[in-house]
């Protein structure tokens, strides 16, 4: 008598509609499998303990058949013919394969949701059945949980570079993983946001992550993450939005900062961490020379007998084989190892205790002239500046130059003195002292860029991180110039108790680390 009743409209709705509020279930109109029945040949089998197994059958008519069936507890709901009750939409379907798409992704989401659920999803062809998703369900810690659900989902890239996410505040709690910035995507396919274990493509929760990521990834990457927001029911409206995509928030400005938040103190407390893809990535762009003659070792040139490999590939013996003093004493236990050479002027090759780093020098101090500045004005303090003996004058366009002047105040906290010097000219009389000798036309035109993005100046308070990244470009160490081993030491030791150090302003790798056993492979020593 309750299985004819369960494809009533309404029937199966799961409040009695007192509080539309207090909305604790993932569905609670009751409208689900009535819908089903609408739209194509529906069956459910069900056994409830102590009783007979029975099912039903509902036709595109609404013609109902209910009979015995020997089955196991529990409920299967069986939908054949979708939309044969109504053609017209039949034809709008798109192809089997985008529908498939899109089944798998909804599936996707649900598993994401709710790790300790097993999900099997299956397709069945003409030519024979195939295996879509088969996912255990999972146990421990909820977090342990959705870490072995996204491993076997997203891959274990996606999990060796993830970071887990755990904050609280004024009863929203945030927990999940972002992955580091170097292992940034192409598209958003990679994120997913769920409120209360709800699937949802929630803007506010989308420009609340890439808010986050907005001084270290470049424009057109995604990061790539897991956001689960939980909270009480009575602070967040689920029934905005008919399929239940988006949400509202009580208090949305709570709502996205407790992400922005969660997510920069995740990716501060991982330092220098870059993600292990940069590695595979230089590694599998290494090629094997063509196959010739193996030299063995016999053969090869005696240690007193010169190599000639260093005029050849217009190397110093510096660069090949440093004064050794300079290196000793010397710790490889440091997590970017020991400064060994400086190659071209800007890349510097280190020693580690199980492998080698490959720095980028121009981007590494970037990253750390950026976060100094950045950390001078989160201390409200002010840049300290480098008065110029002669004031470098600098011709712009006018409407450059209003742009500018207008916004001279704030940009004297950030250590740059500019005053106006005639008709389309600023007079540049001090610069922030953290970026040495730089070219004060370059820094000024970079400025109006970033400032003409939005139309005004009004914003720059706004925009200040970005006005800082665009600074800190200008003050990092130049391709071309030579360091000596006690800088490239230092910058390494600085990379390593700063925040983000392991990509640059733009979000690209400040170092790459390969492991001696990879370098082996290489040789094949292994």
């Amino acid at each position: 008598e309750d299985l004819p009743l369960a494809v009533t409209r309404h029937a199966t709705s799961k409040i009695d509609g007192s509080d539309l509020l207090s909305i604790n279930t993932f569905g609670f109109r009751g409208e689900a499998l009535p819908s089903l029945a609408a739209v194509g040949r529906l069956k459910i089998s069900s056994r409830a303990a102590g009783t007979d197994g029975v099912a039903l059958t509902v036709g595109p008519d609404g013609a109902t058949d209910l009979r015995p069936e020997a089955l196991p507890h529990g409920s299967r709901v069986e939908l054949r013919d979708l939309f044969c009750a109504t053609p017209a939409r039949l034809k709008f379907l798109r192809t089997d394969r985008a529908e498939a798409q899109a089944i798998t992704d909804t599936v996707r989401n649900l598993a994401i949701a709710e790790p300790y659920v097993a999900f099997e999803l299956r397709e069945v062809r003409d030519d024979g059945e195939r295996k879509v998703l088969d996912l255990p369900a999972e146990r421990g810690a909820f977090g342990d949980a959705l870490k072995g659900r996204l491993k076997r989902l997203l891959g274990k890239d996606f999990t060796d570079n993830a970071l887990e996410l755990e904050a609280t505040r004024d009863g929203l709690t945030l927990l999940g993983f972002a992955a580091l910035p170097t292992f940034s995507r192409g598209t958003a396919a990679s994120q997913f946001f769920f409120v209360n274990r709800r699937p949802v493509r929630d803007k506010l929760m989308m420009g609340a992550l890439r808010a986050a990521y907005m001084d270290v990834l470049p424009r057109g990457r995604f990061a790539a993450a897991a956001i689960f927001v939980e909270c009480d029911p009575q602070l967040v409206d689920v029934n905005v939005h008919p399929a239940k995509a988006e949400v509202r928030f009580r208090d949305p400005g709570l709502a996205r900062g407790l992400i922005v938040s969660g997510v920069r103190h995740a990716l501060a407390d991982a330092g220098h961490r870059s993600s292990t893809t940069v590695a595979q990535g230089a590694l599998g762009a290494f090629q094997q020379p063509e196959a010739g003659p193996r030299v063995y070792q016999m053969d090869r040139p005696r240690p007193n007998e010169p190599m000639g490999f260093a005029e050849d590939f217009g190397m110093s013996a510096r660069t090949y084989a440093p004064d050794v003093d300079e290196n000793r004493p010397h710790n490889s236990s440091h997590p970017l190892g020991v400064a060994r050479a400086h190659v071209h002027e800007n890349y510097i090759i280190a020693q580690t205790a199980d492998g080698l780093v490959v720095v980028d020098a121009h981007a590494a101090h970037e990253r750390l002239t950026y976060e100094k500045l950045k950390s001078l004005r989160a201390a409200r303090q002010r840049v300290p500046t480098q008065p110029l003996l002669v004031p470098d004058v600098v011709e712009l366009p006018e409407a450059d130059t209003r742009r500018l002047l207008d916004a001279a105040d704030d940009l004297k906290d950030f250590g740059l003195v500019i005053e106006p010097f005639g008709s389309g000219a600023i007079a540049v009389q001090e610069l922030p002292a953290i970026l040495g000798i730089c070219d004060a036309g370059a820094l000024l035109r970079d400025i109006v860029d970033e400032l003409s993005e939005d139309g005004t100046s009004q914003v720059l308070t706004a925009r200040a991180d970005a006005i800082l990244s665009r600074m800190a470009c200008h003050g990092s160490v130049r391709s071309g110039r030579t360091l000596r081993a006690e800088e490239m030491n230092a910058l390494l030791r600085e990379m390593e108790t700063t925040p983000n150090a392991g990509q640059c302003n733009h979000g690209r790798p400040t170092y790459i680390e390969l492991k001696l056993t990879d370098i082996e492979k290489l040789f094949e020593r292994s």
